[in-house]
C-alpha cells in the first residue's frame, strides 16, 4: 500500500524548478494557488465574489431592514427617484431600493449554489462511472445525457416549473439541476478517459489497487480540474437562469424580494420616467454574473499549464 500511495504522489506533483519555483517541487494545487496569487483578475474577482456570498448570508450587514418587515414600504413612497440621502431611490411598492436589492440577493445567490452543488455532484458521479467503466454503463449514461441534452433549457425549465403548485429555492434548484448536469458530466466523462490511460493509473492497477481506490486517489484529483472551472462559470449563469425565470414568471412571486422580480416589475416603468428601476436591478446582476465568469476564466488558465 505505500507503493500506492508513492504513486498517488507522483501524480499530483509537478517539477517546478524554474525561476518560478526557485528550484523545489511544487504540487499541482500548489502551482495552481501560484499562478492565482499573481494574478489582478483573480483577486478582483475575489473581492467581489466575496462580498456577494456576503451580502447573500448576512443582508443585515448592508441593510438593517427587510423589505418585508412591517412598516418597512410605504406606497406614498412608490417609484421615487434616487435623492442624495437615498441614492438607490425606492421600489413600485414604495420600499427602499437599497434593501430590495441588498435582500434579494439571498434568492438569487442560494439558488446558484444548490444549483452548483446539485450539477458538480450528478456530473462528477456520472461521468466517473461513464469515463471508468466504460462499456454498458458509458452506453446507459451517454444516452440518457443526450435525452436531457435534447431539452431547451429555459423551455424545459418554464415547463417543469410550471408544473409546481408553489416555487421556492428548493423547487427551482432541482429544476436546473435537472437540466444543469449534462454538460458537467460529458466533461468529467472526457477527463476521466484521458486519465485513465496515464502510466500512474497502470502502475497502481499493477500493484493491486482498487477501482475505488484508484478513483479516489488518483482520477478525481487529477480530473476534476475542468470541472471546477466550468462550475464556477455554470454558478453565475445559474444566478442568472433564476432572474430569467423569476421575470417570465414561473420563478419567484411576492412577497418574495428576488432581482427578477425587480427587473419584472422596473420594465415596464422605465419609459416612464422611473429607469432606476430596471438599472439598479439589471447593474447587480450582471456585476454578479461577471464576478464568477472572471473568477472561472482565472481559474481556467491557472489549471491549465499549456496556456502559460
Amino acid at each position: 500500500m505505500s507503493d500506492i500511495s508513492a504513486a498517488s504522489a507522483a501524480s499530483t506533483n509537478v517539477d517546478s524548478s524554474g525561476p518560478e519555483g526557485s528550484g523545489s517541487n511544487r504540487t499541482l494545487w500548489g502551482d495552481v494557488r501560484y499562478e492565482l496569487f499573481r494574478s489582478p483578475v483573480f483577486w478582483i474577482s475575489s473581492v467581489l465574489v466575496f462580498v456577494i456570498l456576503l451580502m447573500s448570508f448576512f443582508p443585515w450587514i448592508f441593510a438593517s431592514t427587510s423589505p418585508n418587515e412591517a412598516g418597512a414600504c410605504e406606497l406614498i413612497n412608490a417609484r421615487v427617484k434616487p435623492t442624495w440621502d437615498k441614492p438607490f431611490g425606492y421600489t413600485a411598492a414604495g420600499c427602499d431600493m437599497w434593501s430590495s436589492l441588498v435582500w434579494g440577493t439571498g434568492k438569487s445567490v442560494n439558488v446558484a449554489i444548490l444549483t452548483t452543488i446539485g450539477t458538480v455532484i450528478l456530473g462528477v458521479v456520472s461521468g466517473t462511472a461513464a469515463g471508468w467503466f466504460g462499456g454498458l454503463t458509458d452506453t446507459i449514461i451517454s444516452r440518457v445525457t443526450d435525452i436531457f441534452f435534447g431539452l431547451p433549457f429555459l423551455l424545459g425549465a418554464i415547463v417543469f416549473l410550471a408544473i409546481f403548485p408553489t416555487r421556492n429555492i428548493w423547487t427551482i434548484s432541482l429544476v436546473l439541476i435537472l437540466l444543469g448536469w449534462t454538460s458537467l458530466t460529458r466533461v468529467m466523462r472526457g477527463s476521466v478517459l484521458a486519465t485513465k490511460q496515464k502510466d500512474f493509473v497502470d502502475a497502481a492497477r499493477a500493484l493491486g489497487a482498487s477501482d475505488l481506490f484508484i478513483i479516489r486517489k488518483h482520477v478525481l484529483s487529477n480530473s476534476i480540474a475542468p470541472v471546477i472551472v466550468l462550475a464556477t462559470i455554470g454558478l453565475g449563469s445559474y444566478i442568472g437562469a433564476e432572474a430569467t425565470l423569476t421575470f417570465l414568471g414561473v420563478g419567484y412571486q411576492r412577497p418574495t424580494v428576488s432581482w427578477g422580480l425587480l427587473v419584472n416589475e422596473g420594465q415596464n416603468l422605465v419609459f416612464a420616467g422611473f429607469s432606476h428601476l430596471l438599472i439598479y436591478p439589471c447593474a447587480f446582476i450582471v456585476v454578479t454574473v461577471l464576478a464568477f465568469i472572471l473568477l472561472g476564466d482565472v481559474l481556467r488558465d491557472a489549471l491549465d499549464p499549456r496556456s502559460r
